[in-house]
């Protein structure tokens, strides 16, 4: 016993320390991709900014279709014959994936190329669409290669360099191209066609050259027989195309109210729902810092029976979602239109509630992220196809019904764009709770500690501080700000109090603080 808790302790220590990376790659991502989307918000306004995020929510549908699950697919087949030491096998899928994902990408693009004109202008009803779409359908196959060249280096676990070019080059590259084109050379709305456009070419480069030169065993020649490539090909395909689908729907929680507000109501609205989503998405983050590294290395050790270290590892990591999200999650329920000010603008302010409504549905889809990747681990992904079928249609359903302008006995019963964010809440919550418990038929784990109870009690002594403070104090910049530090610096505290903590957290936080000193 003694020795699984240290084999534990030693993979808790592994995910820290490839987080520790990840967490400050990711701080400066959230800082350049924030700076990029305001300069677009507050430069060209509402309209304009929801016209480029439109365009993203399709050019996105168009890059999940031509991917075809294969870059969630390679990351645990690599991850699994890695285990197995089976190298020849990688080198066939390789291979294999990248000529099939050549013919898909280039289709799609010259799919998406000559129906632009149709969506802009038929479906959607907005000339300035066109220009988005007819340059953006040109990044398609760069756009899914570097997902897939990303991919595989997640397989080799190369945490560090995938954050890196993933998360601080890319968002970088498109802030300073945006910056150069629109105060140095005078472009307008073409500043942002095209600081997309090669941001995007710049991760594929990077991300190509990496494993091409990093990584280049993959490169290699394999020497296999046609059974054998023809089964793992066969078991490839099979875990990837339901992946297909899961990679679609994963952003129609968000994307499909865009395109509804876009459909029922103006691209303006589009641009004021497009202001809180960024923020929405903030839940993301930590599970992002930890799943990096978790998802390859839980393949790794399923394929080596080690089921007590990934059940302990999923409990643990989920504790440490709660732990940063809940304070967030309250931060956003009583300071929404603080962090849209701040951000956006007051333009952006109609899109308060909003935000309000997203939070719950962010931090419940954080907190069961993980049994999504343990049902992809054990290779239900048919499973998962089913949910999205049942979830997507659930979500398509809600916005029909709560984003138009109904009137019944004369009266207006739109919700707009919070009928979109009511949408996609109840469609993550019911999302969710499918994979909570067939994580748990499949593996018998869920990824719940009874610590966590101990984080919700830590956190009611400043939960009611906010509300007494609030009262009293006129909210701006300057009190948002010390309200905050004073909430976490007490929340924090409480956690202790509570005695939230336990072993592995002291063990981890030793190797991050050694970790730390070490990066500065």
């Amino acid at each position: 016993m003694k020795d699984k808790d240290e084999e534990v302790n030693k993979g808790l220590k592994l995910l820290v320390k490839s987080s520790a990376i990840v967490f400050f790659a990711f701080i400066l991502s959230k800082i350049f991709s924030y700076l990029y989307r305001i300069i677009i918000a507050r430069f060209f306004g509402p309209e304009i900014y929801g016209l480029f995020s439109l365009s993203i929510v399709i050019v996105g549908w168009f890059v999940a279709v031509s991917a075809l699950g294969f870059t969630e697919g390679i990351v645990r087949y690599v991850s699994l014959y890695r285990g197995k030491n089976e190298i020849n096998k990688i080198r066939y899928l390789f291979r294999f994936s990248s000529r099939i994902l050549f013919l898909s990408t280039i289709s799609t693009a010259i799919i998406l190329f000559l129906f632009s004109e149709f969506i802009s202008i038929s479906l959607l009803h907005n000339q300035e669409l066109l220009i988005f779409l007819k340059i953006f359908s040109i990044i398609i196959p760069f756009w899914a290669f570097s997902l897939f060249f990303l991919s595989v280096m997640r397989g080799f676990e190369k945490i560090k360099e995938v954050s890196f070019i993933d998360s601080i080059i890319q968002n970088f590259s498109k802030l300073i191209l945006l910056v150069i084109l629109v105060f140095f050379v005078g472009y307008h709305s073409n500043a942002i066609i095209f600081s997309f456009f090669f941001g995007i070419i710049i991760i594929f480069l990077l991300s190509y050259l990496y494993c091409r030169f990093k990584i280049p065993q993959i490169f290699l020649e394999y020497n296999l027989s046609k059974k054998i490539k023809k089964k793992i090909s066969g078991k490839f395909v099979s875990y990837s195309w339901p992946i297909l689908f899961l990679g679609i729907i994963s952003g129609i929680f968000y994307w499909i109210d865009s395109f509804a507000i876009g459909f029922f109501k103006s691209a303006t609205e589009v641009g004021f729902y497009n202001a809180v989503i960024p923020i929405a998405l903030l839940f993301n983050l930590a599970p992002e810092i930890f799943l990096q590294l978790f998802f390859p290395m839980i393949t790794r050790e399923y394929s080596l029976k080690k089921i007590r270290f990934i059940k302990e590892v999923s409990k643990q990591i989920g504790k440490w979602i709660l732990m940063v999200n809940f304070p967030a999650f309250l931060l956003m329920i009583f300071f929404p239109g603080v962090i849209i000010n701040i951000l956006f603008g007051s333009e952006y302010l109609v899109a308060e509630n909003s935000l309000r409504i997203l939070s719950f549905g962010g931090l419940f889809s954080s907190l069961f992220i993980i049994s999504n990747n343990l049902i992809s681990m054990v290779g239900k992904t048919k499973v998962l196809f089913y949910d999205i079928l049942a979830i997507s249609l659930l979500n398509v359903i809600l916005n029909i019904l709560l984003i138009p302008k109904p009137f019944i006995f004369g009266i207006d019963n739109s919700l707009g764009i919070n009928g979109a964010a009511i949408a996609t809440t109840i469609s993550f919550i019911f999302f969710n709770l499918l994979f909570l418990f067939q994580a748990r038929y499949y593996t018998s784990i869920i990824p719940l500690k009874g610590k966590m109870f101990n984080i919700f009690f830590a956190s009611i002594i400043p939960f009611f501080a906010l509300i007494f403070l609030k009262k009293l104090v006129e909210i701006n910049f300057v009190s948002f700000v010390l309200l905050t530090i004073t909430f976490i610096a007490t929340y924090t505290l409480l956690l202790f109090l509570f005695k939230a903590f336990d072993k592995e957290d002291i063990v981890i936080f030793t190797s991050f603080k050694k970790k730390i000193k070490m990066m500065f």
